[in-house]
């Protein structure tokens, strides 16, 4: 499809039809998002398959604590997880329910589910000193994530990047075998989808790009 097309019309897909993806399909996303960029060319990615469909429960057994936080923290009006401080949240005061979420309820399933790792030790984390959690390590992973996004798209796929197996890394960095000096970076679902967001909301350009400094005058786009 048209690259302007696509960069402006893909959205994340969280509901799967039940045709199967097959493997040559898939052998083919992966082939095209290796050519994403990476620091250095060091290309620090790997992949699991997960197709096991024990495996695949237990490791929406390990998500689904992290989902029911996630869910019960973002209707306080906070940002979960956010390494910025946020405002006072307890969670005694409000313990999350079981909030259903259909990729974890129906994970073994769901066509495709993809582990993707990171080698930490081929990702030069520049801001690893700073006195903030650091996150340019993120800019020789998560292209390769977005490009597998594009390729599904191309095969007439959907997707979704999701990090809540990160959180729960030490449960379910052990049930994929995780090396050692990996990170758990993503987990990526992808399938026929139910129906392809194409309509996006995003901020306009007046909304974040500004000349010479960030608090300098809006970039004059138009």
């Amino acid at each position: 499809m048209d690259l302007i097309d696509a960069l402006r019309g893909t959205g994340s897909v969280r509901a799967f039809t039940d045709e199967p993806v097959d493997d040559s399909v898939l052998a083919r996303v992966l082939d095209i998002a290796r050519f994403a960029p990476s620091g250095g060319n060091r290309q620090p990615w790997r992949v699991a398959v997960v197709k096991d469909p024990e495996l695949r429960r237990r490791l929406a057994d390990a998500m689904t604590p992290v989902w029911d936080e996630y869910a019960a923290i973002s209707a306080t009006g906070i940002t979960p997880f956010s390494s910025a401080p946020p405002a006072p949240y307890e969670l005694e005061s409000k313990r999350p329910g079981n909030v259903p979420n259909q990729l974890l309820t129906e994970i073994a399933t769901i066509p495709v589910v993809l582990a993707v790792a990171a080698d930490l030790t081929r990702i030069a984390m520049m801001d690893k000193d700073l006195d903030r959690s650091p996150i340019t390590g993120g800019a020789s992973v998560y292209p390769f994530c977005w490009n597998l996004l594009l390729a599904a798209r191309s095969e007439g796929l959907g997707g979704v990047i999701t990090t809540f197996a990160s959180r729960a890394e030490n449960v379910t960095g052990p049930l994929l075998g995780l090396p050692e000096h990996h990170a758990l970076a993503a987990t990526i679902f992808l399938g026929h989808p139910v129906k392809q967001p194409t309509r996006l909301k995003r901020h306009s350009v007046d909304d974040f790009a500004t000349v010479d400094r960030f608090d300098g005058a809006a970039f004059p786009h138009r």
